[in-house]
């Protein structure tokens, strides 16, 4: 599937968190929703990434935005990951990546010449009435929390 363009409506998901909660896209509704998809728990650049959300996540809340993180991996991994890294704010384990497939980010990825399928490192801004206001793709993780945050403002 294809990413999902700002203007269009966030397609709805139910995933599990990494303390069994189940969220819905539509408990966020009515503010705004950053919603990250990262390829994988506790590998360098999805720490790095986490931790500069968890290190904002003060000044997120200042504008009322809600942090969610979405990955491959069961829940399990996901609890691991937030307790080893102090994460809080909810990681969703997309373990069949059906929601990562929905939001088009369940992509052909290449690495030393061998094709495989996983997540690009992508992030959206869902505004409070469901829409996507912005998509970041290929996300560096310097600076990105920083750049979402600018975007909210």
């Amino acid at each position: 599937m294809a990413l999902i363009e700002p203007g269009k409506k966030a397609p709805a998901f139910t995933l599990k968190d990494q303390e069994g909660h189940t969220r819905k896209l539509s408990d966020y509704a009515g503010r705004p929703l950053i919603l990250y998809f990262y390829p994988k728990d506790d590998t360098p650049g999805c720490t790095k990434e986490a931790c500069a959300f968890r290190d904002n996540l003060p000044r997120f809340k200042t504008s009322k935005a809600a942090v969610l993180g979405v990955s491959i991996l069961d829940e399990a991994s996901k609890a691991k990951f937030a307790k080893k890294y102090d994460l809080n704010f909810p990681l969703l384990a997309d373990a069949e990546h059906a929601v990562a497939d929905k939001y088009g980010v369940w992509q052909e990825k290449s690495n030393y010449g061998k094709k495989y399928m996983g997540i690009a490192r992508t992030t959206y801004l869902i505004g409070p009435d469901g829409k996507v206001l912005k998509r970041w793709e290929n996300v560096k993780v310097d600076g990105h929390a920083e750049a979402v945050l600018s975007a909210l403002a």
